[in-house]
């Protein structure tokens, strides 16, 4: 799961103000994105249970219209815990208890993203009989839950990232798929190099089609988008790109020699491997370290330091 946490949280980090716009109209409006600053990790320890933590994200922003920092805790959540919310709790009041002088705000979002994870507890609360002591109640997303339809038409790079995340049966696979695609292909203008790589990257760890079935759906989106064919081919998993444009040609003319057979699966490597090193150089020259770059495409460190870079 490390590569798909990892990469999850670049996407919150670099992406803040869409998640916060998609999913939680409500707190948008009252923020100020002008001062927007992640803060180091914090390592809160649970005294009880003798446990210490990190914190996912902890980013500071502030009100509008006022002169007051607030705090928001995003913490993504890929597996049930029965005590999550309590969890939740304890990384809140430690947090009030370092920040209440300088933050007036604190605002704690857990996100659920495994599919199974429904209706999750998101209180703590603590009372007498006749008095309540206690009520913590974070804001909370369920991916699972979410219906991708209501989601196609947006522009926004989360939405797109995380479509393959929201509820859909095996049936909207293909729907979902040129959906997906469809998004793309309006963001491609909108979005640097860099931002649209990590958008894929994130939405490809979640979608993992067989082969048959994407060249199947690249064909029908061409037929849908015939002036686009070029771009398409940009924005199709590396994998498929080459292997249909590239590593056909160079296969089929390496088997006048080898064997059709043969010849096509070398051609497709070939491919394979010139696309890899261009992104790699792509994802450089946007400021991606190599230890980003090795966890957003889930390739060994070692590939990416001695990978070839000219684009």
């Amino acid at each position: 799961m490390a590569p798909h946490d990892e990469a999850f949280k670049k996407l919150l980090q670099t992406f803040f103000n869409e998640f916060i716009e998609l999913f939680f109209p409500e707190l948008d409006e009252w923020i100020d994105y002008s001062h927007t600053r992640l803060l180091m990790q914090e390592l809160l320890v649970d005294i009880v249970g003798a446990e210490a933590r990190q914190l996912d994200l902890l980013i500071e922003t502030k009100l509008k219209g006022q002169n007051a920092y607030i705090l928001i805790h995003l913490e993504p959540q890929s597996y049930r815990d029965p005590k999550f919310a309590e969890r939740m709790y304890i990384y809140f009041s430690r947090l009030y208890e370092k920040y209440r002088a300088e933050h007036k705000l604190i605002v704690p979002i857990a996100i659920f993203t495994r599919a199974d994870l429904k209706d999750e507890p998101d209180t703590v609360s603590m009372a007498l009989p006749w008095h309540e002591i206690l009520r913590f109640q974070m804001l909370k997303l369920e991916l699972g839950r979410q219906d991708w339809r209501r989601f196609i038409g947006s522009d926004n790079p989360v939405a797109a990232a995380l479509l393959a995340k929201m509820g859909y049966n095996q049936k909207d696979r293909r729907s979902l798929r040129l959906a997906y695609l469809t998004m793309l292909l309006r963001m491609r203008d909108k979005l640097d190099g860099a931002r649209l790589a990590l958008v894929r990257s994130v939405a490809d760890l979640y979608f993992v089609p067989e082969a048959r079935e994407e060249k199947s759906i690249w064909r029908e989106f061409v037929d849908l988008h015939p002036e686009e064919e070029e771009t398409i081919m940009e924005l199709m998993p590396a994998w498929e790109r080459w292997g249909y444009e590239r590593g056909m040609k160079e296969g089929i003319e390496q088997g006048i020699e080898q064997g059709i057979e043969q010849g096509i699966e070398q051609g497709i490597e070939l491919g394979k491997k010139a696309l890899q090193s261009a992104t790699i150089g792509r994802m450089r020259s946007r400021g991606f370290s190599d230890a980003e770059i090795a966890d957003l495409l889930g390739l060994p460190p070692e590939d990416i330091a001695t990978s070839n870079t000219e684009v």
